[in-house]
């Protein structure tokens, strides 16, 4: 076997493609796909330490897997943190979160502006086993500082968010939960360390769903929860092992690959966004764009700070429209209208996507709920890819000038 430890200090971009785990006796320069169920022991006795944790060494694929430790070493280098741990899915390291920190009677302080699964989550599942949630402004830091209790254990954020991308106070946020004793999750999956690193401003736990820019092709289902050593292998780890919610080795490499372009994609992707944004804030048949990287959005100068100067890749925007009737017709409209644009709402692709939140990735949630999130039947979520800006302004045109 190979080894060549890494330096350290080494730029994220190098990490992006160099860090993982040493090849095997094989040498390959490629990182190798290890698709297998069970590992062989050398002997009972070993077998033994490994499946009791006192000897390192895999054993069982829901439990750890060479490409899935890849995976999560490369993460975990890109975000800053000392480790990560895979899941099947973004919702799914939610999940493993929330299991892994929370029990019956503690408190947890999250945005009402998250994504719909992740207020469901919160709202109805958790809540079925005791925990309470507040869920809050995302950008009034007095509105979080005053709704901590006694019983708080974790806030938890995603910034920009989904789709009205409103930016939170990450330090801000992270020094309300240390001063009550609780932990800062941030959803990273917008802007991704290629942009942000929430770790730097103070974030304990970093979440992600590999499936978006991780990925960058739209290809898998992945997610993963970076963050201490400690609370990875003494929290999460061991329910890795009970609630089966690992991220599958393939999945996991394909993502593994795409991490090695990520910075030159969301440079580009978050280009392509920024002149589309501008581009829609001059339409006559657009009520509001939502996108930090433009000057009108209220949150421009902590996004700019907090994001390396950059937008990133999503933006939404709001059809003219008189109430919510004519507004989901307008919307459906410039929607259908598109001959580029795929009509998906997954996210973070090369192609770029577009689709109707209010019915889409929050149509699970009340009427009451989407008002709350400012999701109006109007609105269009569009995630920039690496079309020519041109096309994307004359497909958005195609539907935009034809409203009647």
């Amino acid at each position: 076997m190979i080894k060549k430890q890494l330096p350290d200090g080494l730029h994220i971009d190098t990490l992006a493609v160099r860090a993982g785990i040493d090849p095997s006796q094989y040498g390959e320069n490629s990182e190798a796909l290890y698709l297998t169920s069970g590992f062989l022991q050398p002997d009972a006795a070993t077998a033994a330490r490994r499946f009791a944790g006192t000897e390192e060494g895999f054993t069982y694929g829901r439990t750890s897997n060479p490409t899935v430790t890849a995976f999560e070493n490369r993460l975990a280098a890109l975000e800053g943190t000392e480790a990560a741990i895979g899941a099947s899915s973004g919702m799914g390291a939610i999940l493993m979160m929330g299991m892994g920190l929370l029990k019956a009677g503690d408190h947890v302080i999250c945005s009402r502006s998250m994504f719909g699964s992740t207020i469901n989550l919160f709202a109805k599942e958790f809540a079925k086993f005791g925990v309470q949630t507040s869920f809050l402004s995302q950008t009034d830091v007095a509105e979080w500082r005053a709704a901590v209790k006694p019983t708080t254990r974790l806030l938890f954020a995603e910034t920009p968010t989904n789709p009205l991308t409103d930016v939170c106070d990450i330090q801000a946020l992270a020094d309300i939960a240390h001063n009550a004793g609780a932990l800062l999750a941030v959803d990273n999956c917008f802007c991704s360390p290629a942009l942000q690193r929430p770790v730097e401003l103070g974030a304990d736990l970093i979440i992600h769903s590999g499936t978006k820019f991780l990925d960058g092709q739209g290809r898998v289902m992945a997610g993963a929860v970076c963050g201490p050593r400690s609370i990875i292998d003494d929290k999460f780890a061991p329910l890795i092992r009970s609630a089966g919610v690992n991220l599958s080795p393939f999945n996991a490499w394909v993502v593994l690959k795409g991490m090695e372009t990520l910075r030159i994609r969301m440079e580009a992707q978050s280009a392509n966004a920024l002149a589309l944004a501008q581009w829609l804030e001059a339409q006559p048949q657009v009520a509001r764009v939502y996108y930090p990287g433009l000057t009108s959005h209220p949150q421009h100068a902590l996004a700019m700070r907090q994001q390396s100067g950059v937008g990133g890749a999503v933006l939404s925007f709001d059809v003219r429209a008189n109430g919510p009737q004519e507004g989901r017709a307008r919307a459906f409209h410039v929607i259908d209208s598109t001959r580029v644009c795929s009509i998906t709402a997954n996210l973070g692709d090369t192609k770029t996507t577009i689709t109707h939140p209010a019915s889409t990735s929050h149509g699970r949630l009340t009427e009451a709920q989407r008002q709350a999130a400012g999701i109006g039947q109007g609105l269009i979520r569009v995630a920039v890819g690496l079309e020519h800006i041109d096309d994307l302004k004359n497909d958005l045109a195609r539907g935009l000038d034809t409203l009647s």
